[in-house]
């Protein structure tokens, strides 16, 4: 379900949802008309079922998973599930119009393997996604948390990467990708200091577009590090 009024998910606005830091900031303004009825001709038909995921029965197929955290407005998770055409691709997000326009991207090239889901990828992973689900996860991107005091928000941190190692099959991945130095140098030392991984830097996906941020960051001269953490242990 979408807040209607604000375009996400409800919580308290203070970075608190359910009790907990959440991962992102909070966007606020009305939807359009065009948003609205985009989110309900176009999300029930890629949404995930309620419950715990099954993919066979959610999907119709036994397949590869795959969940993009933040997805925003989706150009690489649709170039994704172009391009892998044998995958599911899950697309988290929290902010209403971006889904909608993702999902209006998907009707116009008639991708069937690309799902939405609207809230926190965290509890999506926590509460939804049962263990060795996942063949990767994809992290593009994501909201920096430069100030000290935030950094606690940031998506890379201990619990998550305990989330990540136990949703995918032995032999996923984790992807990074990010324009921001100080986040670069954060998610480095996080994935170095976990054993489980094994970590490449420096492997950009052909597949990707580079719409959005990455756009931004190039555009401005900034280098974009990529991360690929291969689950080994």
């Amino acid at each position: 379900m979408f807040d209607e009024e604000f375009g996400e998910p409800f919580g308290d606005g203070n970075g608190e949802v359910r009790g907990r830091v959440r991962s992102y900031a909070a966007r606020r303004g009305r939807l359009s008309p065009l948003t609205r009825e985009r989110m309900e001709r176009l999300l029930p038909p890629h949404a995930l079922p309620e419950g715990p995921l099954d993919p066979a029965a959610a999907f119709g197929r036994e397949a590869p998973v795959v969940l993009e955290v933040g997805c925003g407005h989706g150009a690489a998770a649709l170039a994704y599930a172009e391009t892998h055409p044998g995958h599911d691709l899950v697309a988290v997000d929290v902010f209403t119009p971006a889904l909608a326009r993702m999902l209006a991207e998907a009707e116009r090239r008639d991708l069937t393997n690309l799902w939405a889901h609207q809230g926190d990828a965290v509890l999506l992973l926590e509460q939804r996604i049962p263990v060795t689900t996942l063949a990767a996860v994809h992290l593009f991107f994501p909201d920096p948390w430069p100030k000290a005091k935030h950094s606690k928000r940031r998506f890379l941190a201990r619990h998550t990467l305990d989330l990540v190692a136990s949703r995918l099959v032995p032999g996923g991945h984790l992807l990074v990708a990010t324009d921001h130095p100080v986040y670069a140098d954060h998610a480095r030392a996080e994935l170095a200091a976990d054993a489980r991984f094994t970590v490449t830097e420096g492997e950009r996906p052909s597949w990707r577009p580079t719409d959005g941020f990455e756009a931004k960051g190039l555009a401005a001269g900034r280098v974009v590090a990529e991360f690929r953490a291969v689950l080994t242990a």
